[in-house]
This record gives structure tokens, sequence and C-alpha cells, in this order.
């Protein structure tokens, strides 16, 4: 048995940011696609057995469960002695930025996305409201990376893995053309996906998909 079992769905932006996290780290795991459309994560059975918080993903490290991203991110980077800062000061930005991205980028783009690609008629006044909450994030990330290469230093942190997570899927899905309108947050996905190991996400998640509505 693997070392790593990743508990995932393919279009799972939080389930790519751990697989990407390993694959960097040069760690092999075993993918466990779950059916999350069925409602999988949902049931009794899988909040007794898998997740008590009843969400993907969910990282078997040596036979010991571990949910919830950023913290896992965290615990991978001190493991392996890499994305983690050079200093007090650059880890002090990572965590900022984790603890942003999780509570805005992160935390409206999955509903956005996921609703405007895979559900079929979704409420145009709640993505009217996530589409302009998502446009101010983009935009102070934008600001953020005209100056710099990377969100928390000089090299690659686990805040960039943690936040590119729902930006590198096909453009289609949530509809932001970021070379267009995002020209400092397209250039720094570049810079992310040119690190050796780098794969987009469903070549390193693969398993059945869900219906894209998206055009």
């Amino acid at each position: 048995m693997a070392d790593y079992r990743l508990h995932y769905f393919p279009e799972s932006g939080n389930s790519y940011k751990l697989a990407l996290m390993l694959t960097l780290c040069g760690q092999d795991f075993e993918p466990v696609w779950t059916d999350f459309a069925a409602g999988v994560t949902r049931t009794a059975e899988w909040r007794r057995t898998v997740n008590v918080m009843g969400e993907i993903p969910v990282l078997i490290d040596h036979g010991v469960a571990f949910t919830q991203t950023a913290p896992i991110l965290l615990r991978l980077a001190d493991r392996f002695g890499r994305f983690q800062g050079r200093d007090e000061a650059e880890r002090f930005e990572v965590l900022r930025w984790l603890f942003w991205d999780n509570h805005k980028l992160t935390g409206t783009m999955a509903s956005y996305r996921f609703m405007r690609a895979f559900t079929p008629s979704p409420d145009p006044a709640v993505m009217t409201f996530l589409r302009k909450r998502l446009d101010d994030y983009l935009t102070i990330l934008e600001g953020h990376l005209q100056a710099r290469a990377f969100v928390a230093g000089e090299g690659p942190t686990v805040a960039d893995i943690s936040m590119i997570g729902y930006l590198m899927f096909p453009k289609p899905e949530a509809g932001y053309d970021l070379a267009a309108t995002h020209p400092a947050v397209e250039a720094w996905l570049g810079r992310v996906a040119a690190l050796p190991g780098w794969q987009a996400p469903y070549d390193l998640l693969p398993g059945q998909r869900m219906r894209c509505y998206a055009a």
C-alpha cells in the first residue's frame, strides 16, 4: 500500500493542491476517486468512516487520515523542507495568504465555479454576487503580483500552491480569461506551471468526471 492515499474527485481544486504538493515533493500517492456528484461525502457512512466533516479531500498519511487542505500543506512542507518560506517573515506571509485564500479566493471561487460549470441552472443573483467578490479578490492578487514573482517570497511556497488550486482548471469552467484581464496573475500561474514536476489538474487527478455545463 502506498504511503499516501488521497480521497478526491477530479474537479476539486483542494484535492489538486494536495496532489500537486505531493508530486512536487517527489512523492507518489494512491488516488481514491470519490463520487462527489452522487453525494457520497454527505452520507452518514462517509462521515463515520472517512471524514466527520463530510468534505473532500482526505489524505491518508501512513495510515492516518488528515483533513483540511491548508494545514496538510503546511505539514507536508515541514516534513519535506520545501515550500515553507525562507525565514520568519516569509513564513508569516505564507500564513497570511493561506488564510486569505481559504476565506476569500478559494472559498468563493470553489462555489462560483461549481455552480457555473457543474450545475444546470445556477441562480443569476447568486452568480452575480459571487462574481463581484471574485473580481475584487483577483484585483487584489493582480496588484500584489505586479512587483513579485511569487506570493509570499522570492520563491514558491505553499501559499502559491494553495492559491493556484482553482485557477489552473480549464478557462471555460470559471469563465475568466486571466491573460486578458489579469496579466500578472496569468504570468504567475505560468511560473508555477514551470516548476519541475508540475502537472495540470485533470492530468494529476484521473477518474470519472462530472458533466460540465459551461461553454
